[in-house]
Order: structure tokens, then sequence, then C-alpha cells
């Protein structure tokens, strides 16, 4: 069976593992063993409610249980930017015009910005090739929501997903290229190393503050602006389908863009409830795939199951409760969105 749980301790290897197929561009899963193992030790004490909400950083694995393989990793970062700074760049316009020629043109700029300051992020989203099949992707990303159903009150007003931008296959990326390049002086992946590892300054002293006109941009580097890495396009929809949108934020190395919502307007807030939990009967048949999660915050557990919701609650076979370390009260919300559910909203906007 596949259940995604709160990290422990004993997974720095599997989470290692899975860092070394990521590739350049996702900054915040490095294969670097220190860097791992901090982050681990902090998400163990976010689940151990042992340090301040704004501090905490849940990391959360996809678990084949048939084998114990870690096969996916996926987080939420309740704040960015309070310890160490966090830059993107805001699409903005200047307006020139002149009435004695009769010329009014606009001009997209790009601004550096921290006005994302505060925000809690969805990060660290990757599942390994040979599990990029049936429900998998869309339970490793969409879990997080349903944690935040659960414990709304661990986040900020707004959440983001900041998503990795265009590349070409042999990794290079067209925006860095012709822009980050001329400033740092280095390639993309080295910039990209420095960012993860906390040495982020470099970006305010070399960056220039004055607004960047994109026109003057070569337009291999313009097309990029906004666009997301090949791997990534299936994790973006899915993100829409929560309520995360895009408005014109963008990373300052590769473009990619930054999706952002009001944690109160996600799908997953608006629309899963709390059920109780049934026994499966011997005649019980399959229905709609839904997601299922525990209630507990240091053993959060969660799983796709397909059935019937009954008028006493939610059937789970025994394997599915071991599995959820569930006790009588489930979170449900169906995988998938749909104009009608038999899911109930639980309450207003």
């Amino acid at each position: 069976m596949i259940v995604v749980r709160a990290i422990r301790a004993e997974d720095l290897d599997g989470l290692m593992y899975l860092a070394t197929q990521v590739g350049d561009g996702m900054t915040t899963l490095k294969p670097d063993h220190t860097m791992l193992s901090n982050r681990i030790a902090v998400a163990c004490a976010s689940f151990a409610e042992q340090i301040p909400p704004e501090q905490r950083d849940y990391l959360f694995v996809m678990e084949d249980t048939d084998n114990g393989k870690i096969v996916g990793v996926s987080a939420i970062k309740s704040a960015v930017g309070l310890d160490e700074p966090f830059y993107n760049y805001r699409i903005g316009t200047l307006v020139h015009s002149s009435k004695e020629l009769d010329v009014y043109s606009r001009m997209d700029t790009l601004y550096l910005s921290n006005d994302l300051t505060g925000c809690a992020e969805l990060c660290s989203l990757f599942l390994h090739p040979d599990y990029r099949s049936g429900n998998n992707g869309k339970l490793l990303s969409k879990s997080r929501f349903l944690f935040i159903a659960q414990f709304p009150h661990l986040f900020s007003e707004k959440l983001i997903a900041e998503l990795r931008g265009f590349q070409h296959p042999d990794g290079s990326s067209p925006f860095w290229d012709n822009l980050g390049r001329h400033f740092f002086k280095m390639d993309f992946s080295r910039a990209d190393d420095l960012s993860s590892l906390g040495k982020k300054s470099f970006i305010a002293e070399l960056m220039p503050r004055h607004p960047l006109y994109v026109a003057y941009l070569p337009q291999v580097a313009q097309d990029v602006i906004g666009q997301v890495h090949v791997d990534t396009a299936p994790a973006r929809r899915l993100l829409e389908q929560e309520g995360l949108y895009y408005e014109g934020f963008v990373d300052i190395f590769d473009a990619g863009p930054v999706l952002q919502a009001r944690v109160n307007e996600l799908r997953s807030v608006r629309t899963s409830e709390l059920l109780p939990v049934v026994d499966v009967s011997p005649t019980q048949e399959s229905g709609e795939a839904m997601l299922v999660a525990n209630t507990t915050i240091a053993d959060y557990r969660i799983i796709v199951t397909e059935a019937v919701l009954q008028q006493e609650g939610l059937p789970l076979s025994a394997e599915q409760q071991q599995v959820l370390h569930c006790s009588s009260t489930v979170r449900v919300m169906p995988l998938n969105l749909q104009k009608h559910s038999s899911v109930k909203v639980s309450h207003e906007q």
C-alpha cells in the first residue's frame, strides 16, 4: 500500500537517494547529507510541535509499505523569508507617453521583490519515476492540502508554491543564461547550489535594484518567463486545481512561476470534512477515489481509498486503518475535482 506520512529520522538514506535523482533547479532538495540531516531534524521537531509555528518545516515522504521504500517527498514551510531573504521578480508595468508625438507604450518590467516574505510555501515535491502512475502523484501533492485543512491555525494567511522554471534537456536555463549570468558570473547550477545552502546575500549584493525591462532580453528568455520545467507541468495543474494561481511573481534564477492562494480559499479547506470510521462490510462497493488522513499532527498519515460513503461514516478496511494509525475519525476529501461530490462542504468561505 502507498502512504504519505510525516518524515522520521531513519528516513535520511531514502531522502538522500531521492535528492540524487532530482537534478538542478530544485533549491530545497539538494543531495547534501548535512543539509538533509538538519532539515529532517527540523521537520521532526515541527511535527512534535517543539519549535514555534513560523519556524516549522513539515516534510512528508511517500512510502511503499510493501517494501518499505521511500519513493516520494513533499513539504510545507510555515513561513519564508523570516530568517533569510526570500527574493522573487515581480512583473510590473511602466508606461511611457508623449502627447506631442502621440506615442503611448506599456513596458513589462522585472522588479526584485521581497513581497512574499512570511507566506507559507509548498515545496520539495518529487516522485520517483518508477512510481509516476495511478494516483501517486496526486496523493503526494494533495496530501499537503489536507494537512493544512486539518491544522489551518499553524499557517499564515497566504500560501505560495515556487515552481521549477523551464530548462533545456542539457540543464541550461535560457532565462539565467541571458540575464542572471551577466550579474553573477557563474553557471546556473552553481548559483542554485549557493541559494539552497542559504547563502543568499550574494543576490542582494549583485542584482540591480532598478527595474529591468523585459523587452531588453532576447526573445528566447522572454518566452520562458512564467513557464515551468517539463517535469513540473503536472504538478502545476494539480496546484491550480486546489486553488492556487499565477499573479506575476517569478523565480529570479529560471523565471519559474510562483503560484499563490489564500489559505481559507483552498479547496481542501472549503470542502474536506471530518467523518467517523466504520468497518468495511462484505458487500462493500467501490466508489470515487478519496484522500483520507488521520487527525494527528505528530504521526500524520494519508492514503487514497475508493469507497462509498455510508450514513454512519467512511468504510475503511482493517489494513487501511492500521496503515493510517487512525482513531475513530478521519479527514476526507475527493481526490479529483468534480462538480458534484459525495463529500459535503463543511463550511463557507
